[in-house]
């Protein structure tokens, strides 16, 4: 009896050990976790109080009326954010109007008909157009994309749609905001068209392979299926897209033009909140020039924070009525 618990002993204790072992490695994981976590949260509240501080004189200055205000003319010391605000809206709603579906497009065709060959090509590709600099893009747009608007999208649009004011007359020189948001459009796209082609391929395969059991056709699979199941992750991936035409400065601003003054017209040279302050940030002509430019960083991210918890709960409301069905 006493060999055998000599014998269990060691036995004993080396469980005991490896039990504190793993609970030694479950608090370090936990410390490391938590520790990004607050990690991500101070830099957020970081980001939040020094813009905030370095907006607050002209916050004082202008208030509200800083956000309906369009002249912009820092050597008087007047300053408004209306042009820049609705110069972003455009160009993020046109990049995104076209980016989602077309970037939904690619996707479903990547991971769902497209032969194992040319998803293996086309998919890297994909993502090496979202890894190209803004600036490469800017300069592309700024040599050769300007001018083909200019010369045939511009002037092609004017002749369908010159009825609407959106579509006046064209421009010469091809700096717009219609410009300005195609380019954006390249840049957003990859993104979305990445992570949807990521989402649709966690799809079980059960549910789509039930679908086709019961008759479903591909696109009633696709339709019913696969586009509801990752519904919530495609909109997270426009709402990253969506940042990105956000606060997209360096490409916007080389061609954007230097439009004064809010026009109908999509042909117009524009700005907007990021491409301003990229330009101006480093030759302040005025007291309030600067506290000017944090207002607009101010109005930029709070769009952005509005914008992502919008669609957080929009894509949790959907989990929820999806999950009740």
């Amino acid at each position: 009896m006493s060999a055998l618990r000599l014998r269990l002993r060691p036995r004993a204790a080396i469980g005991a050990e490896a039990a504190r072992a793993g609970r030694t490695g479950d608090r370090i994981l936990f410390a490391l976790c938590a520790g990004a976590g607050l990690l991500a949260v101070f830099v957020l509240g970081e980001v939040v109080y020094q813009v905030i501080s370095g907006a607050r004189p002209a916050i004082s200055k202008f208030g509200l009326g800083f956000l309906v205000h369009s002249r912009w003319a820092p050597n008087f010391s007047a300053f408004g954010a209306a042009q820049a605000l609705v110069g972003t809206v455009i160009t993020s709603i046109i990049a995104l109007s076209i980016a989602t579906p077309l970037g939904i497009a690619i996707a479903v065709y990547l991971a769902m008909m497209a032969p194992p060959a040319v998803r293996t090509v086309v998919g890297p590709l994909v993502e090496m157009l979202a890894a190209i600099p803004s600036v490469i893009v800017g300069f592309w747009g700024l040599i050769v994309f300007s001018p083909f608007v200019a010369n045939h999208i511009e002037p092609a649009l004017h002749n369908v749609l010159g009825f609407m004011p959106l579509f006046g007359a064209a421009q010469t020189t091809g700096f717009s905001l219609l410009t300005a948001g195609l380019v954006l459009t390249i840049m957003v796209l990859p993104i979305i068209a990445a992570l949807s082609r990521d989402l649709f391929l966690t799809v079980p395969v059960e549910l789509t392979e039930g679908a086709a059991a019961l008759g479903a056709t591909r696109w009633e699979i696709i339709r019913g299926v696969v586009l509801p199941t990752t519904a919530s992750g495609v909109a997270a991936a426009t709402v990253l897209g969506l940042g990105r035409a956000l606060g997209e400065a360096i490409a916007v601003l080389q061609v954007v033009g230097d439009g004064t003054g809010i026009h109908s017209s999509l042909f117009q040279p524009g700005e907007t909140l990021a491409a301003r302050i990229a330009n101006e940030f480093t030759s302040p002509e005025s007291k309030l020039h600067i506290p000017s430019l944090f207002y607009l960083a101010l109005i930029l991210l709070v769009i952005g924070l509005v914008t992502s918890v919008l669609a957080r709960m929009i894509a949790t409301r959907f989990d929820v009525h999806r999950s009740l069905a």
